[in-house]
């Protein structure tokens, strides 16, 4: 990309790159609610007991497993389209499959055969996912990666809001397995975006050996870093959202403790609160490719923790709903930046020859401070309550601000131990 490209936001998104990601968003997003979600509306009409709707849940453990088999995509190279795509189209035929197999199903008869296929959707996707990060990674140079992860975000959340909302309005007029036919045929979104996507050039042989698939990005992320180094990055990648997080968790009890209804909250959340994480995605991708990575992860660290004191301003002003809805506006956007900023960040310290075994440790990392770091926020809550709870968010910030110095120092344009990415596919010449 040109230094034009990067100070001019519609060149910056209008590349033929950005396009090809906001379809493969689009398609990663497609099959999460299909066993969560959608699944448990199809499992409650047909008069499956909660209990057993409840144990579903376990059927996305591959999501949070995926870093397992991340290296055969590095090691294996399919034999069309490419290291990427090639692995790309492959899942995305697999997954339109055992999509459209689920309307073989009666859950009424055979929920071990159900649960299995959704099993198979869940490890598909997540294999999906795999493949989509590390084209993602190895597609963008340094000034595009928040560009490239505010469109993937964009299309993700385009396919949640289909499957989410389209597919129960569907139910009520087709049958449930009719509406799974229906969707899996929105993969095939997915597979024309693969086969038309530029393919990125690694200069560099994968490994030889699926030996070699798992010990060598390790070898190499810690010999590029320096092992001290390397220890702060990940703790980086862990604390750097918490402050988003740990006020988060609690986002929702807090506003019903404070009178808003269900319906209320949902009605917000879903309708302002998803437009404002999206333009806020939007606006991180922007502000990357103006100001570079580490300006962008300093700004928007501070403008995260500072966005929970508009929460900390509605628990001290009692029930009022333009403030709830500010309130919502502003934290959903920060989050969307703060989405942006560290999708570049993991981007940019993954090493091509390794990029899915790389983003899929990071990125398990990066869920760590979403899924266990915010556990306590709860018994703190009760017992500061919420407006020292608020604070005690913003708090929470400071860690990552600091280690902010020794990972990407406000002066540098990259992260310190950052990976070389030149953008580069088959079809382009190198970026400068």
């Amino acid at each position: 990309m040109t230094d034009a490209a990067s100070r001019n936001p519609l060149r910056l998104f209008g590349q033929p790159k950005m396009a090809a990601l906001l379809f493969l968003g689009f398609s990663s997003g497609l099959p999460l609610f299909l066993t969560s979600r959608t699944l448990q509306a199809w499992m409650t009409t047909a008069k499956v007991d909660l209990g057993t709707i409840g144990l579903f849940s376990l059927v996305t453990l591959p999501y949070s497993l995926k870093f397992l088999w991340a290296p055969l995509v590095d090691r294996y190279v399919p034999p069309f389209l490419g290291r990427r795509r090639g692995w790309l189209f492959v899942t995305q035929v697999l997954l339109l499959l055992a999509i459209a197999a689920m309307s073989l199903h009666d859950p009424q008869r055979g929920l071990q055969a159900l649960a299995f296929n959704a099993l198979l959707i869940a490890i598909f996707s997540a294999s999906q996912d795999i493949v989509g990060d590390a084209y993602r990674t190895d597609v963008l140079n340094e000034r595009e990666m928040g560009a490239g992860a505010a469109i993937w975000v964009l299309g993700y959340r385009i396919a949640l809001l289909v499957v989410g909302s389209v597919a129960l309005i569907l139910a009520d007029r087709i049958p449930w397995p009719t509406v799974y036919l229906v969707l899996s045929a929105l993969m095939l979104v997915g597979m024309v975006a693969a086969f038309l996507a530029p393919e990125p050039v690694l200069r560099d042989a994968p490994p030889k050996t699926l030996t070699e698939a798992v010990v060598l990005p390790f070898r190499e992320f810690f010999g590029r870093l320096t092992p001290v180094r390397a220890i702060v990055v990940l703790i980086f990648i862990i604390l750097y959202r918490y402050s988003d997080g740990f006020a988060g968790v609690m986002t929702t009890p807090f506003l019903i403790q404070a009178g808003y209804t269900q319906t209320e909250i949902g009605v917000v959340l879903g309708g302002v609160g998803l437009i404002a994480t999206i333009v806020g995605a939007l606006a991180g991708g922007v502000f990357v490719g103006r100001a570079g990575i580490n300006k962008s992860l300093w700004v928007i660290v501070v403008l995260q923790a500072l966005s929970n004191l508009s929460y900390y301003a509605l628990s001290i002003t009692g029930r009022n709903r333009s403030y709830m809805v500010g309130a919502i506006i502003v934290e959903n956007f920060t989050a969307g930046l703060v989405t942006a900023a560290l999708l570049a960040f993991l981007m940019t310290m993954c090493n091509k020859r390794f990029s899915a075994t790389q983003f899929a440790l990071l990125s398990s990392l990066m869920a760590a401070s979403r899924d266990v770091l915010v556990a306590p926020a709860g018994k703190i809550a009760e017992s500061t309550g919420w407006p020292a709870f608020f604070l005690i968010s913003v708090a929470v910030g400071l860690p990552a601000l600091l280690l902010l110095v020794y990972v990407a120092p406000w002066n540098g344009d990259t992260p310190i131990g950052a990976a070389p990415h030149s953008g580069e596919t088959a079809t382009s010449p190198p970026s400068r």
